[in-house]
């Protein structure tokens, strides 16, 4: 049976949505980036929309522990908490290195190197709260030496952080569904935790972010794992493989942006090149998905010309009409757009600033989205599948007018590329 999702209109700023089957929450790995993600969170917080299914890769499984492991009315709060937690404020030579060329009239300079200098503190002291420095790197091999202790940095803060900030048992008593990817390093196998399958703990959402040679591989289980983002930056396929016959809308956050500008030095090509890697798929699976409903339309037509007698009775055109009763999805995918200061270190660069921009797009991301209320019916079960994304549909934001041009015309072409 149908559980209704329709959300009560208890304040006037409330979204009523029609009655999905579920409402999923998918979250994509980008590091630093996913403050993004909390701003996108807020936005739904705001209107009373609570998903039925949060799913995460990297950092988007540390987002889906707080949400998940907060009560509903606590979440935002979680979040920025969190955030605040593993982001810092910027040191005397930030604050100088921003200041000193913005009183020349050159604000967008000291911005850009505040940023560079924020993620090379990152680098060189880690981020309180999730990661440090390994004060004696494992360079050579031992057979006593745990794939574990094999890395640049030491998470084991993270552990404590995420208790702080996430009620692991509010995470397992299924009220929502949880799911987080990560990488089995013995077979290379992506696999999902998941809350409905087994009982989650911190290590979970720890491995699910585990990228490696930064990170060290989490033990679970006596198997070993690392970041789902190497097979899979994006859990969407965990979503559709599970939804076939349910009306399901997804709220898909992705942190890197498949289109781009063509690189014009080597850092540029370190930035385009995570940009293609870790925007992984998402296209493809939404491409595979409109692919599949079209076969599923075609098979259902196709029945319509057999007798129903026949339907009923042959176990193979039985199996047929399942496929052609699918359910229909909707996808409202929110991408964040890279700022004009950011390079290639933009998801280490873990800086107050930068994680408060972030955030505040995410935000102003989905307010625009709900600003389109025709993008939340159920799609028709004959069209099967749909997808919105703001930015294709409204016109992009003019660039201030202190920022040089060349950084404007970069930034015009960012936008444009997506």
């Amino acid at each position: 049976m149908r559980r209704s999702r329709r959300n009560t209109l208890t304040q006037a700023n409330h979204v009523a949505l029609p009655d999905y089957d579920d409402v999923c929450l998918v979250l994509q790995g980008g590091g630093a980036l996913g403050s993004y993600q909390a701003g996108v969170f807020e936005g739904l917080a705001e209107v009373g929309i609570d998903p039925t299914w949060t799913s995460g890769i990297s950092i988007g499984a540390l987002n889906t522990a707080i949400i998940a492991g907060n009560a509903p009315e606590d979440r935002v709060a979680a979040l920025r908490g969190f955030w605040n937690t593993i982001c810092q404020p910027a040191d005397l030579v930030g604050h100088v290195g921003a200041f000193m060329p913005a009183a020349f009239g050159f604000a967008n300079i000291g911005r850009k190197f505040s940023s560079m200098w924020a993620a090379a503190r990152a680098l060189t002291e880690g981020q309180k709260g999730f990661f440090s420095p390994r004060v004696q790197l494992p360079l050579t091999h031992t057979k006593s030496r745990r794939p574990s202790d094999v890395s640049f940095y030491d998470t084991s803060a993270l552990r404590a952080t995420l208790l702080q900030y996430a009620d692991f048992d509010r995470i397992n008593d299924g009220a929502m569904r949880v799911s987080v990817g990560a990488v089995n390093v013995r077979t290379g196998n992506l696999v999902y935790f998941d809350n409905t399958k087994m009982r989650l703990a911190p290590e979970h959402f720890m491995a699910s972010g585990a990228l490696p040679p930064g990170f060290p591989a989490v033990e679970i289980d006596g198997e070993f794992y690392w970041d789902g983002g190497l097979v899979s930056n994006t859990p969407l396929t965990e979503i559709f493989r599970e939804s076939q016959h349910k009306d399901t809308l997804v709220f898909q956050v992705d942190l890197w942006s498949a289109r781009g500008t063509l690189p014009g030095d080597f850092l540029d090509i370190s930035e385009r090149t995570k940009d293609i890697q870790y925007s992984s798929r998402t296209r493809a699976i939404t491409d595979f998905v409109s692919h599949n409903q079209k076969h599923a339309r075609l098979i259902k037509e196709l029945l319509e010309h057999v007798p129903e007698k026949v339907r009923r009775s042959h176990p193979l055109l039985r199996e047929a009409q399942k496929v052609a009763d699918g359910g229909a999805v909707n996808v409202v995918h929110l991408i964040y757009k890279n700022k004009f200061f950011e390079g290639h270190y933009k998801d280490y660069e873990f800086s107050n600033d930068t994680m408060g921009e972030h955030w505040a797009s995410g935000l102003e991301d989905i307010r625009r989205s709900f600003g389109h209320p025709e993008w939340f019916e159920v799609p028709s079960h004959d069209l099967g599948f749909v997808t919105h994304d703001v930015h294709r549909f409204e016109p992009a934001p003019q660039a201030t007018a202190e920022m040089p041009k060349a950084a404007v015309q970069k930034l015009d072409d960012v936008v444009e590329g997506v």
